[in-house]
């Protein structure tokens, strides 16, 4: 195994934790929770190991008593009542730093398990981002955009097939850190047919793996889209309701997510429709077997994968950012404008960006961008054209074109 990689989200635990007496850390399997987590317990309980989990099924408040904290308790959605337990010793005792809670789907969502509303504190942690990887500490982007910084590319920075490769490597650290391109296809593959022939059945039992696995692939071919739900569920040979039920599954499985639509009362007949992603694009690669090659000769292909790609980028810093920052996207009826991704930051300053397969992007690639900095005045703090070529450039008032490389450069 490659050496601990720091986390973003590290400095946020420390700090969390001399406050506060629990934090439930939340994120796809294989996203590092647990060796992150462990790096800040004295004391680690694996709950989905039958042999450490026992006397907390039996008797989890006598199980807690006397463990030296702060403990770990890892998949404590493997025993529920594990979290009355937390709660009823933390009603005693609010002392900061007590307990960190490792989960691999939004258990905590199921109103008959969740007693941790007042008590513990949920954080997520997605993948590795490129920066992480490269154990860089630059500030994060969406500050430097916001505080007008210049943003400059990497020394290196790649070209679009070495953005495709970054992609399709993704950010599961086992796969991306240790693995030769050949074993990574293979983990890939095994990751996502554990995915629905093992997880969700853990979840959901019942649920059919391959209707299910068929949903995941209309899923992740219109991963970055807008796709009706129907498109979608005649894709995967279901009716509505069972699309609905495998949609909310794949959420809290923590593979999918939905940017919601951005909306401002200056602005008319706005699509509210959500915009969907794969959590980590590499996740594309064990869906649809696709390598970098049949990515450069399919162009629609291409855009969903960059476009997932710096949306898996900036989602990260924005779970973890101090001020209030969410995503949304932008589309008018008939396509009129689209926007990829806007950044909301503390419920009015916007940042917009515009993802790019090119690289030299004109002032044309940011007519959008253009359009709403005019709609929407001084709330557009910034609009970014983020490409795959070299350089950064002004394309107008308030308007950059930046490599891609500069979310971690």
């Amino acid at each position: 195994m490659a050496d601990y990689r720091s986390r973003l989200i590290d400095p946020l635990i420390t700090e969390l934790h001399a406050e506060l007496p629990a934090l439930l850390l939340v994120g796809p399997r294989a996203t590092g929770k647990t060796t992150t987590a462990a790096r800040h317990a004295r004391t680690i309980v694996r709950l989905d190991r039958d042999a450490e989990a026992a006397s907390f099924r039996a008797d989890p408040d006598a199980a807690l008593r006397d463990l030296r904290e702060p403990v770990l308790l890892d998949e404590w959605q493997a025993v529920p009542g594990i979290l009355g337990a937390v709660k009823r010793t933390l009603d005693n005792d609010t002392r900061p730093g007590r307990f960190l809670l490792t989960g691999s789907v939004r258990a905590d969502l199921d109103s008959d398990n969740w007693a941790g509303t007042g008590r513990v504190v949920r954080l997520t942690m997605y993948p590795l981002t490129v920066g992480e990887q490269l154990a860089q500490t630059n500030r994060p982007f969406i500050e430097r955009v916001a505080d007008a910084e210049d943003l400059v590319a990497s020394a290196d920075s790649p070209d679009l097939r070495g953005y495709l490769d970054l992609a399709l490597r993704g950010g599961f650290p086992e796969a991306a850190l240790d693995l030769s391109e050949t074993a990574r296809r293979r983990w890939l593959a095994s990751y996502v047919d554990q995915l629905v022939s093992r997880d969700a059945l853990t979840l959901e039992p019942g649920r059919d793996p391959t209707r299910l696995g068929r949903y995941l692939e209309a899923y992740a071919v219109n991963s970055a889209g807008l796709a009706e739900d129907k498109t979608l569920y005649d894709a995967a040979g279901i009716n509505r309701k069972t699309a609905l039920a495998y949609d909310r599954l794949l959420q809290n499985l923590l593979v999918v997510d939905e940017l919601p639509s951005w909306s401002s009362n200056r602005l008319k007949r706005l699509v509210r429709s959500s915009k969907r992603h794969m959590v980590d694009p590499s996740l594309l690669v064990g869906v649809l077997g696709i390598d970098t090659g049949a990515i450069m000769k399919d162009g629609d292909l291409l855009g969903r994968v960059l476009d997932t790609f710096v949306t898996a980028q900036i989602r990260t810093e924005a779970a973890l950012s101090d001020q209030p920052a969410r995503l949304y996207h932008l589309r008018q009826e008939q396509g009129r404008h689209e926007i990829d991704l806007i950044i909301e930051i503390g419920g009015q300053d916007v940042i917009a960006i515009e993802i790019k397969a090119s690289s030299s992007p004109t002032p044309a690639d940011a007519r959008h961008l253009d359009w709403l900095r005019s709609q929407i005045g001084d709330r557009f703090i910034a609009g970014v054209v983020l490409h795959t070529g070299p350089s950064t450039y002004k394309l107008g008032e308030r308007l950059t074109a930046a490599p891609i490389s500069t979310l971690w450069a």
